[in-house]
C-alpha cells in the first residue's frame, strides 16, 4: 500500500459549496492533533468556498454527538463536521469513546437528515495521529470537511424540484 495520501476526486460540482454554512465541533482532548484537524477542515471549506462555519469545542469525543445533535436542531447549517482524536492506551476506555462517538454521531445524522462527517481519528499511537493530522497520511479534517460539502450538496440535490429528462 502506498504511504501517498488518498486525494478527493470530486468534480468541482461536488466542491462547490456557496450559499452553504457548516458548524464544526472539535473535541479539545488531544488538542494537538484536533487543532491541526481543524486547520484542515477550514482549508477544505474556504477551497469550497463556503459561506461560512462556525467553530464549537467540546471536552473530547464523547461529547462530539451530544454538540451535533443540539447544533442540529438550530436549522443554521447544512453539514456538520465533528473532530477529535482517540489514541488508544493501556485500558479498553478507548474501544468505550471510540465506538460511541462513532454510533452517536451517525444517529445524529439519521435521527436529524443533516449530514455529520465524521472525523475522529482512531489510532494505537500519537504518531498515527500526527501523521492523519497534516502528516504523511493527509489531513482528516480536510477529509471530513470535504465529505460534509458533498453530503450537503447531496442533500440539496434530493430538495431540489425534480426535472423530468434532466440529468445531474
Amino acid at each position: 500500500m502506498s504511504n501517498q495520501p488518498i486525494q478527493w476526486s470530486l468534480n468541482e460540482n461536488q466542491r462547490d459549496a456557496s450559499g452553504r454554512k457548516f458548524a464544526i465541533v472539535v473535541a479539545r482532548f488531544n488538542s494537538g492533533i484536533t487543532d491541526k484537524l481543524l486547520e484542515g477542515a477550514r482549508r477544505a471549506l474556504a477551497d469550497a468556498k463556503a459561506a461560512g462555519s462556525e467553530v464549537f469545542y467540546v471536552p473530547g469525543a464523547f461529547e462530539l454527538p451530544l454538540a451535533a445533535k443540539l447544533l442540529a436542531h438550530t436549522h443554521s447549517y447544512h453539514a456538520i463536521v465533528a473532530l477529535g482524536a482517540v489514541i488508544r492506551g493501556d485500558t479498553p476506555h478507548f474501544d468505550y469513546v471510540a465506538g460511541e462517538a462513532a454510533r452517536g454521531l451517525q444517529q445524529v445524522a439519521l435521527e436529524t437528515g443533516l449530514p455529520v462527517a465524521f472525523g475522529v481519528l482512531t489510532t494505537d499511537t500519537l504518531e498515527q495521529a500526527e501523521a492523519r493530522a497534516g502528516g504523511a497520511h493527509g489531513n482528516k479534517g480536510y477529509d471530513a470537511a470535504m465529505t460534509a460539502v458533498e453530503m450537503a450538496q447531496f442533500a440539496a440535490s434530493l430538495a431540489a424540484p425534480l426535472h423530468i429528462g434532466a440529468r445531474g
